[in-house]
């Protein structure tokens, strides 16, 4: 029962009653009172008056006339107090009811206060009670996600490890390989001076009998043989070209590369050098040019030639001069590597000769052979200075004006460059000619450009090599199915002492130092480049190659990732093929020549299909063919579309088809099918094809690691990869790594190809791109996209270009 209803039972109730019964009892008395009042008076006559003492005291001492009175005086009294103490009850109950209302509302807002307290306090229960579920979910999500990186980070030291550990067994085998070849070749040596020694005191002894039958017959012969000499000297000077002088690296002119003060330079120099003055008879042959002049600009077709020349070259110098060193390269291995690189000269000029080198469709305008003079240019392997200073350009061309080009670079022959603060050259190779320093190089690239006629881009591979010679699917058959014989270790590649760059036009030389004096009328160059190791920093190599200095890696262990065996084999020719198995039970077979240049890579399905992904008919040759840039006989590249069409960056264009732009032709025609290395050395060559800029991916200097939030952005352009892999399995992808100009040449290179390689491995382990598709190359802080030498975001970079219409005839495609 409620408080109400018990105050309501227990006090208003009985006070009601009680005034219920007050006013008839009263009323009950008074009338009793005045009837026995009337009662015991006697009648009394009438009009007589009884004088009487009827006081009476009333029970509160007051007194009355009589006791009816004092009745109903205390009746009244008794009525009042009844009154009075119901009036009490009531004032009383009022006030408990007014007392009960109040505690009623009281605790009404007790109530109430205490049901806000409750639901506040449950409401930051639950509050609290989500936000430590939220925290515990946040916490397990970021302990998940620590794992997983964790996870990753240590797979990748795993993977790291364990490439450093093959790579360090690959370097000990590589090295004992190395120390027994070095070995054989000691003995080869020895046993080849022994043989020299034999046959130069043979041949001295030939020629003191020689020496005693002619002073028999002097007086008869000395006239004759006097007069034939005579007359044959007169016959070779009037022949000789007026321009067989040779111009030294510093710019003077000598009469022969020894007479250069060349430093360190090779001991058979002096003697091998002297293969140019057969020039002369070698560009009159009549049997041999107009088979020479039929070949194209090209050199796929000349190839060939090379081989037999070498052979016979030293045969004319047996019969023409008394030194005979065709015997040399037969006898010492050594000096025939030597040999062939620097008697090169000698036999190039004939090709350069009879075949133009500008493009196919400017050969009919070249001049003969015997009207171009020849100039030889010995640069000896100098090692640039480690902090050589950024050159600067000065371009008075306003950013409008650079805007307008971008957008239309083909109607102008200036030099194309980025539209923004600093910005270098779009074209590599104008990047290369801007670092010689020169303050005319753009001025003369310019004019260059204006006397090319401009021609629209292929509109696909195939139109590309158009005028490319077919290749037989036989020929390359015939490669994989070779005989060989079984080698113990992977072979160690061989590094010629010189290479040989055929430069027309001297003013698109790059290499060259100093010879802007010598050149305002020499067309045809043979630069002799001298080459020499600087240092191997694990499966890198650091190569000085005339004044550049350039890094070369081995992509083998990457291309092993994850092979279940690989073997190789010894070919003839000094050629070597490398045979990788998988465990789906396909097979990548790759064929070397002696420096590691690759003649044929195709990968064989489970099935026997075959897909062919590299073929250079012109690596398969003895001679050196690698290291060079053979950009430096094509004229300066006039670019065709628009910058944006040429060069996408994924953090400006993160919406483009990816697919689309891998996809597209070159913008120029590919005069012939290259080797890799040969698109490694050439800026020109590369310049070609269009490359996609990876600047989501930026490197913290100095590093080359990818963070895993950044490696996530490679997917659209992987996937694009991967849709451009499922139309032709056999694409190739080449993987460049740019630095910033802080710190030393040697070292950037090195960073760079490390920051190739980087890339290249997340696309193969993470998005599945097969790794022989993907060739890497660093490039150090060579190609700056903008110039400067401070430390440059930008210029910490890897691109991407598809090569394969460079590195592959387009008869093999794979589709």
């Amino acid at each position: 029962m409620r408080l109400r209803s018990k105050l309501f039972a227990t006090v208003a109730l009985p006070v009601l009653s009680a005034a219920v019964m007050v006013e008839p009892v009263a009323a009950s008395a008074v009338t009793q009172t005045e009837r026995s009042v009337s009662q015991s008076r006697p009648s009394e006559p009438v009009g007589i008056l009884v004088a009487q003492d009827a006081t009476v005291t009333c029970s509160d001492g007051s007194q009355a006339a009589d006791q009816a009175t004092c009745d109903a005086i205390d009746a009244q009294r008794a009525a009042d107090q009844q009154a009075a103490e119901e009036a009490q009850r009531a004032a009383e109950q009022q006030a408990a009811e007014e007392a009960q209302r109040a505690a009623e509302q009281q605790a009404a807002e007790e109530a109430q206060r205490a049901a806000e307290q409750q639901a506040a306090e449950e409401a930051q229960r639950a509050a609290e009670q989500q936000a430590a579920e939220e925290a515990q979910r946040a916490a397990e999500q970021q302990a998940a996600e620590e794992a997983q990186r964790a996870a990753e980070q240590q797979a990748a030291e795993e993977a790291q490890r364990a490439a450093e550990q093959q790579a360090a067994e690959e370097a000990q085998r590589a090295a004992e390989q190395q120390a027994a070849e070095e070995a054989q070749r000691a003995a080869e040596q020895q046993a080849a001076e022994e043989a020299q020694q034999a046959a130069e005191q043979q041949a001295a002894e030939e020629a003191q009998r020689a020496a005693e039958q002619q002073a028999a017959e002097e007086a008869q012969r000395a006239a004759e043989q006097q007069a034939a000499e005579e007359a044959q000297k007169a016959a070779e000077e009037a022949q000789q070209p007026a321009a067989e002088m040779v111009t030294c690296a510093d710019g003077s002119q000598a009469a022969s590369a020894d007479a250069c003060p060349a430093p360190e330079a090779p001991a058979e120099q002096p003697a091998e050098e002297q293969a140019p003055t057969e020039q002369p008879a070698e560009e009159q042959a009549p049997a041999e040019q107009p088979a020479e002049e039929q070949a194209p600009a090209e050199q796929p077709a000349e190839e060939p030639a090379p081989a037999e020349q070498t052979e016979q070259a030293p045969a004319e110098e047996q019969q023409q001069d008394q030194a005979a060193p065709a015997e040399e390269p037969v006898t010492a291995p050594t000096d025939e590597q030597t040999q062939q690189g620097e008697a090169a000269p000698a036999e190039q000029p004939a090709q350069d000769a009879t075949t133009p080198d500008a493009t196919p469709d400017q050969a009919t305008t070249e001049q003969p052979a015997d009207q171009q003079p020849v100039e030889e240019v010995v640069v000896p392997a100098v090692e640039p200075p480690a902090e050589a200073p950024v050159e600067e350009i000065v371009d008075t061309r306003t950013e409008e004006q650079k805007q307008e080009i971008a957008e239309d670079p083909a109607a102008t022959a200036e030099t194309v460059v980025l539209p923004v603060d600093g910005g270098g050259a779009v074209l590599d190779s104008d990047k290369d000619a801007d670092n010689t320093g020169s303050a005319d190089t753009r001025e003369v690239r310019t004019q260059l450009r204006a006397e090319t006629e401009v021609l629209p881009p292929p509109e696909s591979d195939a139109a590309a090599q158009a005028d490319e010679a077919k290749v037989e699917p036989q020929v390359i058959q015939a490669f994989a199915a070779e005989q060989g014989t079984q080698l113990d270790a992977a072979p160690t590649f061989e590094v010629p002492t010189t290479v040989v760059n055929n430069v027309t036009n001297a003013t698109n030389v790059t290499n060259i130092t100093n010879v802007t004096n010598v050149t305002n009328n020499v067309t045809n160059i043979n630069q002799v480049n001298q080459v020499r190791v600087i240092e191997q920093v694990d499966n890198r190599t650091v190569i000085n190659i005339g004044n550049q200095v350039v890094v070369r890696g081995d992509d083998r262990p990457r291309l092993r990732w994850d092979s279940s065996e690989t073997y190789y084999e010894e070919l003839p020719r000094g050629r070597v093929r490398e045979t990788i198995e998988r465990a789906d039970g396909s097979r990548l077979v790759t064929i070397y020549n002696r420096y590691g240049d690759i003649i044929l890579r195709s990968r064989f399905t489970s099935d026997g299909d075959e897909y062919v992904l590299l073929y250079s008919p012109e690596a398969d040759s003895e001679r050196a063919r690698i290291y060079v840039d053979v950009g430096y006989s094509l004229p300066p590249m006039r670019l065709t579309v628009p910058v944006d069409d040429y060069i996408v960056t994924t953090s400006r264009a993160p919406d483009r088809d990816y697919y689309d732009f891998l996809a597209q032709p070159p913008v120029e025609r590919v005069e012939r099918v290259y080797s890799m290395d040969e698109v490694k050395s050439s800026s020109r060559l590369r310049d070609k094809v269009r490359r996609i800029d990876l600047d989501t991916i930026t490197f913290p200097s100095g590093s080359a690691e990818v963070p895993l939030a950044q490696a996530k952005t490679l997917r659209k352009v992987a996937e694009a990869m991967q849709k451009v892999l499922d139309k032709d399995p056999g694409e190739t992808f080449l993987i460049e790594g740019h630095t910033d100009a802080v710190g030393s040449d040697r070292s950037n290179l090195i960073l760079s190809d490390q920051r190739a390689e980087t890339v290249a491995n997340l696309l193969t382990e993470v998005y599945g791109i097969p790794p022989e598709n993907l060739s890497v190359q660093g490039y150090g802080e060579r190609y700056l996209k903008i110039r400067t030498a401070e430390a440059e975001q930008q210029n910490r970079r890897v691109a991407i270009r598809r090569v394969t219409s460079l590195v592959r005839p387009a008869t093999t495609a794979n589709r």
